[in-house]
């Protein structure tokens, strides 16, 4: 028996999936594949069960979000989601989608982004985010961090000094300093109410990930 299409998790929008997901990545990053952007679409359609928002506009931005590849140590990845909303605004374009839903479909994609430290204007735009968001923290958060420092050839951690009490932090170089440097910040920049009730329950997730390896070395 065969697997059913992957369109078909996208439901309601399997149709505008199906024409997306072609777009939806472009490189072997597997913390920005195809895996990634369902669960970005699931949290995104329980933040809006909430928060309300236009849920096709919502659906192509999170189909388009990672659309362009830029690896976590380049120099372009400040202007990674820019890159994907031009991207993102040409392939809708070519769908005859309206100029006023491509704005806010790119606009979406746009400030989704840390590195890229725009403020969303609409409420898509902060659904996206948050949506984007929770994915990186909680447990898969802490699987996204170890793949992403594989990746990169970086270590587990300093074994003279872990939780870098006498050093700089450097996430480059150790993965566990990426959970202060960044992602145990990212709770406290959530937009809806919503997602700041899911983030808090990963950001304590997160927490006991690191407590317990901790523990283990």
């Amino acid at each position: 028996m065969s697997s059913p299409p992957i369109a078909d998790a996208f439901a309601p929008h399997e149709a505008l999936a199906a024409e997306l997901l072609a777009h939806a990545t472009e490189s072997d990053d597997g913390s920005h594949d195809v895996a990634h952007v369902l669960r970005v679409f699931r949290n995104t359609m329980r933040i809006a069960e909430s928060e309300g928002g236009d849920t096709r506009i919502l659906s192509a931005a999170v189909l388009l979000h990672d659309c362009v590849a830029v690896e976590k140590n380049s120099p372009l990845r400040a202007s990674a989601s820019r890159l994907a909303a031009e991207k993102a605004a040409k392939i809708l374009a070519g769908l005859g989608w309206t100029e006023a839903d491509i704005g806010r479909v790119s606009h979406a994609i746009e400030a989704h982004s840390f590195s890229a430290g725009i403020a969303p204007e609409t409420l898509e735009a902060k659904i996206l985010q948050d949506a984007d968001r929770l994915d990186a923290i909680g447990m898969i958060g802490a699987a996204r961090c170890f793949y992403i420092a594989g990746r990169l050839g970086s270590a587990l951690y300093d074994p003279a000094d872990p939780l870098g009490a006498n050093r700089a932090l450097d996430d480059k170089r150790f993965a566990i300093d990426h959970f202060e440097t960044k992602l145990f910040r990212l709770a406290d920049g959530f937009q809806t109410k919503s997602g700041r009730a899911f983030a808090r329950e990963r950001h304590e997730r997160l927490r006991h990930v690191l407590d317990l390896f901790i523990d283990e070395i």
